[in-house]
């Protein structure tokens, strides 16, 4: 069962809420991040981007700039622009990517410590592979700030007194943040649970009716955040397994509220094939059909939509390339890169090929047009989304998903709380 905890959250004063709060640091390069923070003293990316303070060009991985981190975030601290609660709280954190609408969808996530032991014991599961480099900039970022600055995203298989919860707040509270995001309009509102019995309810529900917890978003945050607390375990000859190191910061979200979007493919050549040749050549795992010059998009699994050469196509896979009873054997992104982009295009490693790209769903499928219309690509596909039980399926059965699978929207905004390790 999982395992989570309350802790005294580091936050920013209400009045500057909106200014400090941030985008992730993995969805900006080091560009994007220096003109999103230019002339606000007041956000986050100094922290989590802190190369966007140093000279252009700096390495973002260089000495230099942890040491700028750690500068930062203590300005931040000292200026009163980060206050640590008294108390040990949990919160509740909602999205929505259509705020303005009556009819808007919010998702609802407890933010809470997970224990770095169930990431370890694989009750935390996760269904990405991580890389070495990656965890290892993350782990120095835990490191030098001794904190989880920004949350992992999580989802648990939904539990109706949670849910409950959860609703009697926010029906009942009035939110402690509520903004809407500039750069891309996006809501967020966040609670503080100040009620010790609700706090530990909470708690004993997790351990009682939650038996795991699925990392959507933010494999390497977890790696790092679990592996320096196995770090300072080791270190600590007093270890009792109750120190904050031990446990690290997360959003939890039920299953049923997420909502996951298409993550498409951009390739930039026919691997020599004439278009003639290509499209016959598709037919041996695919049927496809012409649909026309207006945009076409995926209507159910197993179904695709290409862009070749000003016209969209619909490719639905031919019974045999799939298998709906194996959690790997089921997914489209399988099926299209065993059967088009291996056995057609000739791209056998997605994570090297320097020959595709990959596009998020947040982008609509005009921007697959236009990269394929401007002569940067030469076909694109677009996929119907990964369910959020395909996911559990494959992280239960201990198996992990091809690259670029999934896309999660709306991001976690990072600044709305932090987690010290020495709290």
């Amino acid at each position: 069962m999982s395992v989570i905890k309350a802790f005294k959250g580091l936050r920013p004063p209400k009045e500057i809420v909106e200014k400090l709060a941030s985008r992730p640091y993995d969805v900006l390069n080091s560009e994007e991040a220096r003109k999103e923070a230019e002339g606000n003293p007041y956000s986050l990316l100094h922290v989590t981007k802190a190369e966007i303070d140093l000279p252009v060009g700096t390495d973002e991985h260089s000495p230099e700039v942890y040491l700028q981190v750690v500068k930062n975030f203590n300005t931040f601290k000292d200026y009163g622009w980060l206050k640590r609660d008294e108390e040990d709280k949990l919160y509740i954190y909602a999205q929505s990517m259509n705020p303005k609408d009556a009819d808007a969808h919010w998702q609802y996530g407890i933010v809470a410590c997970a224990y770095s032991e169930d990431y370890v014991n694989k009750i935390i599961k996760k269904h990405e592979l991580t890389r070495k480099d990656k965890e290892e900039d993350r782990m120095k970022h835990v490191r030098i700030t001794n904190a989880n600055v920004e949350p992992v995203f999580f989802a648990y298989p939904a539990v109706d007194e949670i849910d409950a919860i959860v609703n009697n707040i926010v029906r009942h509270e009035a939110p402690e943040y509520d903004f809407i995001a500039k750069e891309d309009g996006f809501g967020h509102r966040f609670w503080v649970i100040n009620d010790k019995a609700t706090i530990a309810r909470l708690v004993e529900l997790f351990a009682t009716k939650v038996p795991a917890m699925y990392i959507a978003d933010g494999h390497h945050r977890s790696a790092a955040a679990a592996l320096v607390g196995q770090e300072k375990k080791e270190h600590n000859p007093n270890h009792t397994g109750k120190e904050e190191y031990n446990f690290f910061m997360t959003v939890i979200f039920p299953d049923n509220q997420l909502k996951i979007i298409d993550y498409n493919r951009v390739v930039k050549d026919l691997n020599g094939l004439s278009k003639e040749d290509f499209l016959k050549a598709l037919t041996k795992a695919f049927i496809v059909e012409e649909m026309g010059t207006e945009i076409y998009k995926p209507a159910k699994l197993h179904e695709f939509s290409m862009y070749l050469d000003g016209k969209w196509y619909k490719m639905t896979a031919k019974e045999g390339t799939y298998d709906d009873k194996d959690p790997i054997g089921v997914l489209d992104v399988k099926i299209l890169s065993d059967h088009a982009l291996d056995a057609v295009l000739g791209i056998k490693d997605l994570r090297t090929d320097k020959r595709i790209d990959f596009v998020g769903g947040i982008r609509g499928l005009g921007e697959l047009k236009r990269r394929v219309d401007n002569g940067e690509m030469k076909v694109a596909f677009a996929l119907y989304p990964v369910s959020m039980q395909q996911i559990i399926d494959i992280a239960d059965s201990g198996n992990i998903m091809p690259p670029k699978t999934t896309w999660f929207e709306p991001k976690l905004r990072s600044g709305l709380v932090i987690h010290e390790l020495n709290a």
